[in-house]
């Protein structure tokens, strides 16, 4: 049964939830402090009541995953990384304006994967007030700053114009941190060898998160480097065409650290031969569970 109604153009309402004095009202807009007690400790349900449907619309990628998507802001990430699926305008929620924020209702058993398409670090009080209902979360970022010590995370450390050039070095080992992710390709894997060394001595696991390029079929995109364009190969991932590794070229990066148990791929398989998609990965889950359990003492 459909339960949004369009009565006009005009008559669009949200639920609103006040969390200090538990009360709740229907406004215009979907964030103003509460009208009774005053707080800004307010919720506002993404299912409008009256007006056009706004329902949450799931990452095809984590689907079937376990992991739950969420993006609590509005607008484009400041980080601005070069070929981000979220900057392209190929994503799964373009338009952006039309559906950001995109948070799940309902979550029974998931995880929610908090910004796969901003940083946690942004408005960071906007994201831990949307986000705290969800019993298991994690936050992403590229910036280096812890963002909510009582929340696991993941911290991206070449962002951007870093890709090929450094890569951030945290100091100490934060005990909410599930694990680094590193942006790789076949030519920036110089730093990518320092990088797995500084932090496999602390200890901490590294994603490696293999970069694809999108520009036409038979064109080299700008950010490739040409002399490497034998290990890419232009493919579908999940919804879009890239200039994607191969999966060959993808085994011997993987076979640099083969005896190195901190060090794992973003997806069981890269390449023509594997599969994006989070249900065969598993990486994300398990270092969840694992930062719980340390963040837990044990």
């Amino acid at each position: 049964m459909n339960n949004v109604t369009t009565i006009g153009p005009d008559l669009t309402f949200y639920p609103i939830f006040c969390l200090r004095c538990q009360t709740a009202w229907i406004s215009k807009v979907i964030e103003e402090p509460c009208i009774y007690c005053g707080s800004k400790e307010t919720i506002g349900c993404l299912r409008k009541i009256f007006g056009k449907d706004n329902m949450y619309k799931e990452n095809p990628k984590t689907k079937g995953s376990g992991i739950m998507c969420a993006i609590p802001q509005t607008g484009t990430c400041p980080n601005k990384c070069e070929d981000c699926f979220f900057q392209s305008g190929r994503s799964y929620l373009e338009p952006l304006d039309e559906n950001l924020p995109n948070l799940p209702e309902e979550i029974d058993y998931q995880i929610v994967r908090v910004n796969d398409g901003n940083d946690s670090n942004v408005d960071i009080e906007t994201v831990q007030r949307k986000t705290f209902r969800y019993v298991h979360r994690f936050y992403n970022t590229a910036i280096p700053r812890n963002p909510d010590v009582s929340v696991p995370y993941v911290f991206t450390v070449n962002p951007g114009e870093m890709t090929d050039e450094s890569f951030h070095k945290l100091h100490g080992r934060p005990t909410n941190l599930m694990f680094v992710r590193f942006r790789v390709n076949t030519w920036n894997l110089d730093f990518c060898d320092d990088c797995v060394k500084f932090y496999s001595e602390k200890e901490i696991p590294v994603v490696l998160t293999f970069m694809a390029y999108f520009s036409e079929p038979d064109r080299t995109p700008n950010a490739m480097c040409q002399d490497h364009e034998k290990n890419y190969i232009y493919r579908k991932r999940t919804l879009n065409c890239y200039h994607a590794i191969t999966t060959a070229a993808w085994r011997k990066v993987m076979q640099r650290y083969q005896d190195n148990k901190w060090v794992h791929s973003c997806g069981k398989i890269e390449g023509e031969l594997g599969d994006t998609h989070c249900r065969f990965c598993g990486n994300c889950i398990r270092e969840y569970f694992a930062t719980l359990t340390r963040m837990n003492g044990n």
